[in-house]
């Protein structure tokens, strides 16, 4: 039926035009004829009655009866056609609200509840002074480089500070050229807790929730005008995944799971993106403990709290707040409403974690929403940002604000309880800044968005506090990535690497006291399907390929000396295109295949943000999903 309906305009209306409508309800005829075949054979006109009428009866009662039949006739194909007009102008609304019921069934959420976190001593006896550090690692979601105060940027000219995650530099290590993992979330989450490149257990695409990727396959035929000039890509005849069935295999060894076997207490909070099912929730990977967020909102939409910016220009963003729920669930079970803004209560738990585990070695993993979208402040850190005109700008800086004192909060719990020393404080994003949030200066002075492969979105904020190894203000520029916080938080544990299989990561610690020589990494390697890179002894290549089309594309920088990727090398120096092109094939050689496939591959404009219409002549990759 709704497809029906959806029918385009054009077809309607020749559909009109060639009297097919009419001819449904007979109105080419004269009228319905109210004739009775008589004896004879002979055709006389007669009523009700069978009884013979006069010539002007007869002609009365039909041209009353043609009349009455049109009109009727008439009134329901101008309903059809208005109802079929109404659908094809909201065919996106409805398809949207078809979604968010389907969610809202399929994940009932229950009111607020109390979190209860486990308490206890160190299972070993150690005394404090034994013990191996504790180990928080804080992750923040699509946080741009520039959102951060630290190397001289922050959002709105620098006007919105981030001391609490400026002190984490301050206090401890930068690394000037870490790396996120991967330009979308999840593989770089797997790689964090594996150590590994997360193509080596097919983990190369992000899991999306239901929904999400059908309505973008769907962006083609509704037609909804979004500025591009560039369609996306489907891929044909994929075998379907459940969203629940995405994530790191049971196989691999987790973080968690290697710290938990030395001892620690470990508790997951926030976001997860790692699969849900066979083995692969937090409490199924090492986690004692997991507060997961359960869908995507940080306040109902209507909650007197809150300030939302809606981004129409983005049909992720209409799915996310038709589809999102205000959820999170404790250790597996039924979901229900935090009691406050996401990012707040996030932090509060991770402050109730540090008290209930003071007196025995813990593993907390804060990985925090913010700032994703949906773009959605606390309406006093929004109030507190009046100098910012654009609305946009102003609930995505209130949100950087948010997150900034939740970190501040769990540095002041760590020394409230005489732990600061006595913890290793890790800090970084999964990615960088979105182009759908459509605010052009999140990844200055780096070029690109999430979904592409050039600096902006792999060149991450990415910082280390330990107080009794660490110095102060060390700055680190070797290449780093998300696989060696792994290595390193295992090392500061005393735990040994599995030996089954390759690690990725390597200890950090050496490196930054002095005591190795060397780099970590001579050559670090990115893939996503068609956009794929390799970073080799400072020269860095920039593939996007998708497979069977014309838009292939190739780029190299030299980026020890243009950390900005302003010019393309490619042409000039072919012997060092194809030294790069065969390091990554060589990489590509040792990775498994996905272990589920890409269902599309979508242009993404390298220099505007997702508000902005694309030009001609403006540069793209196709990121793959």
């Amino acid at each position: 039926m709704f497809i029906a309906m959806c029918l385009s305009r054009r077809m309607l209306q020749r559909n009109l035009e060639t009297g097919i409508a009419q001819r449904v309800y007979g109105l080419y005829s004269d009228g319905w004829r109210n004739e009775t075949i008589v004896a004879g054979g002979t055709a006389a006109a007669a009523d009700e009655h069978g009884l013979p009428l006069r010539s002007g009866a007869r002609t009365r009662r039909n041209r009353e009866s043609m009349t009455r039949r049109r009109k009727l006739g008439v009134g329901i194909v101008a309903g059809i056609l208005l109802l079929g007009a109404l659908a094809f102008a909201n065919r996106e609304t409805i398809l949207l609200k078809v979604v968010g019921y389907a969610v809202q069934q399929r994940v009932p959420v229950g009111p607020q509840q109390p979190v209860v976190w486990s308490t206890g001593a160190d299972p070993q006896e150690r005394a404090a002074n034994e013990r191996p550090p504790n180990i928080v690692l804080i992750l923040a979601d699509d946080l741009g480089w520039n959102d951060l105060t630290f190397d001289g940027g922050g959002v709105a000219d620098g006007s919105v500070p981030t001391p609490h995650i400026d002190s984490l530099a301050a206090a401890g290590v930068s690394f000037t050229n870490g790396y996120a993992a991967n330009a979308t979330c999840a593989p770089s989450r797997a790689a964090l807790m594996t150590g590994r490149y997360p193509t080596r257990f097919g983990f190369e695409f992000t899991p999306t929730p239901p929904g999400m990727m059908q309505l973008a396959r769907l962006q083609q035929w509704l037609g909804h005008d979004t500025g591009r000039l560039r369609e996306p890509i489907l891929a044909e005849n994929v075998e379907s995944v459940a969203y629940e069935n995405m994530g790191v295999p049971a196989s691999e060894t987790t973080l968690a799971e290697l710290l938990a076997a030395q001892g620690y207490h470990t508790v997951h909070i926030g976001k997860w993106h790692l699969g849900r099912t066979n083995g692969m929730a937090p409490q199924d990977q090492g986690f004692a403990e997991s507060l997961l967020m359960a869908s995507g909102l940080y306040l109902p939409e209507d909650h007197p709290d809150v300030v939302n910016s809606k981004q129409d220009f983005d049909p992720i963003d209409r799915f996310l707040w038709a589809a999102m729920r205000f959820a999170v669930s404790f250790n597996g079970g039924m979901a229900f409403e935090p009691d406050r803004y996401l990012t707040d209560y996030f932090t509060d738990q991770a402050v109730e974690v540090i008290d209930a585990n003071k007196d025995r070695p813990f593993f907390l993993y804060l990985a925090h929403w913010a700032p994703h979208t949906p773009l959605q402040a606390l309406r006093a850190d929004y109030d507190a940002l009046s100098h910012i005109d654009n609305h946009r700008l102003r609930v995505y800086a209130a949100m950087i604000r948010s997150l900034d004192r939740g970190v501040g909060r769990v540095v002041e719990a760590l020394e409230r309880n005489g732990l600061e020393d006595d913890t290793l404080g890790l800090f970084t994003s999964d990615n960088g800044g979105a182009p759908y949030v459509g605010l052009r200066d999140v990844n200055h002075p780096y070029r690109g968005w999430k979904l592409t492969l050039f600096e902006c979105c792999i060149h991450v904020p990415f910082f280390a506090k330990w107080p009794v190894r660490i110095p102060a203000a060390t700055v680190i520029r070797s290449p780093v990535q998300h696989f060696d916080l792994f290595a390193t938080a295992a090392a500061a544990a005393g735990a040994p690497l599995p030996p089954d299989r390759e690690i990725d990561g390597v200890d950090l610690l050496p490196f930054i006291t002095g005591d190795a020589d060397g780099v970590p990494h001579d050559a670090l390697f990115w893939r996503s399907g068609a956009s794929q890179t390799a970073l080799v002894d400072g020269w860095k290549l920039n593939v996007s390929d998708p497979a069977e089309t014309e838009h292939d594309r190739t780029w190299l920088f030299h980026v020890e000396q243009d950390p900005y990727e302003q010019r393309d090398l490619a042409a000039e120096r072919p012997d060092k295109l194809a030294e790069l092109q065969a390091a990554l094939a060589a990489h590509n050689a040792a990775q498994a295949e996905p272990a589920w496939a890409s269902a599309l591959s979508v242009p993404v404009n390298i220099d505007k943000d997702q508000s902005l219409p694309d030009a001609p002549g403006d540069e793209y990759v196709y990121w793959s999903n």
